[in-house]
């Protein structure tokens, strides 16, 4: 009878193993072996050159454009990071307070999230930038007298990587704050209501009660902060159309140049490999000191 029920309970994830087993560690283990070869995508793996070690050498030592792109997906996370998970934490503050309409504001802030990455890019690309006379942000500048400041944001080389970021961080805040308002949902309101008996004003309150307990849930934000912004890509394809002479260049969208352009699929693999690796270590770095901070809370 035992038996027969471990046998039921494994029959019921059985379906999401073999999803998994195909989907992911499969391909994970063809993309690890194609990553020591120099093959073009094309001709029979068996007569491709094996390079061993050579691609990941040539990406550490050989390769300025896969570090301009880590560069910029690290810019594109700092302000996610920053300003996008900020303005999440802040509106998710102030609707799980009892105001007016907010679950009318709670599905609007959920929204952008839900929408295309590449439509939202190509509505965000005709608002800001110069089409038939459509900049709205510069129509904004000089309607109150900042005209000065008005020019094309996606086609200056000095402000198109800060205008894919705060772009990205619009579409990608509603997560955030999803995410937020469900973990400030679970704090016991009882523990407001004897802080308040103690004397604690909002600020106290905020930082000895609602931090603490909210650290579990700041980190996995921040988590998948990093992971989805060092992954993006279709958000920039809509929006500048690519790479823009290597200044909105980004890691998917190398590996992408590199697969297309020079048909170079061993050595895409291996940058695959590379950023994978990168990003177990960026999140464990950071579940580590965020670990520390929240003992220390």
């Amino acid at each position: 009878m035992k038996l027969k029920s471990t046998l039921e309970n494994y029959l019921f994830v059985l379906p999401a193993v073999l999803i998994f087993l195909v989907f992911y560690i499969i391909p994970f283990i063809w993309v690890f072996q194609l990553g020591f070869f120099d093959w073009d995508g094309i001709v029979p793996l068996k007569d491709a050159a094996y390079v061993g070690l050579g691609n990941f050498k040539e990406i550490l030592t050989q390769d300025p454009s896969w570090s301009q792109a880590m560069w910029n997906a690290g810019y594109i996370t700092l302000i996610a990071l920053t300003f996008q998970n900020a303005l999440a934490f802040l509106l998710a503050l102030a609707c799980d307070r009892e105001i007016r309409l907010k679950n009318f504001y709670r599905v609007i802030f959920f929204i952008p999230p839900v929408l295309s990455e590449i439509v939202v890019g190509m509505v965000c690309r005709f608002i800001i930038n110069d089409i038939d006379g459509a900049n709205m942000i510069n129509r904004m500048l000089s309607s109150i007298g900042l005209s000065g400041l008005a020019h094309n944001w996606l086609s200056n080389p000095k402000t198109v990587l800060t205008t894919v970021a705060l772009v990205h961080s619009w579409k990608g805040f509603g997560w955030g704050f999803l995410i937020f308002l469900a973990g400030l949902q679970t704090i016991p309101k009882e523990l407001y209501e004897a802080a308040r008996v103690d004397g604690a004003n909002c600020w106290q309150s905020f930082r000895k009660v609602t931090v603490p307990l909210m650290m579990p849930v700041i980190v996995l934000v921040g988590i998948l902060t990093v992971l989805g912004c060092m992954q993006s890509f279709a958000l920039i394809l809509g929006l500048v159309g690519g790479e823009f002479a290597g200044h909105t260049s980004v890691p998917v969208l190398r590996i992408l140049a590199v697969m297309r352009d020079s048909s170079r699929f061993g050595y895409g693999c291996a940058l695959g490999i590379n950023l994978g690796v990168i990003l177990v270590v960026i999140s464990f770095i950071q579940y580590t000191f965020s670990k520390r901070a929240r003992n220390l809370a």
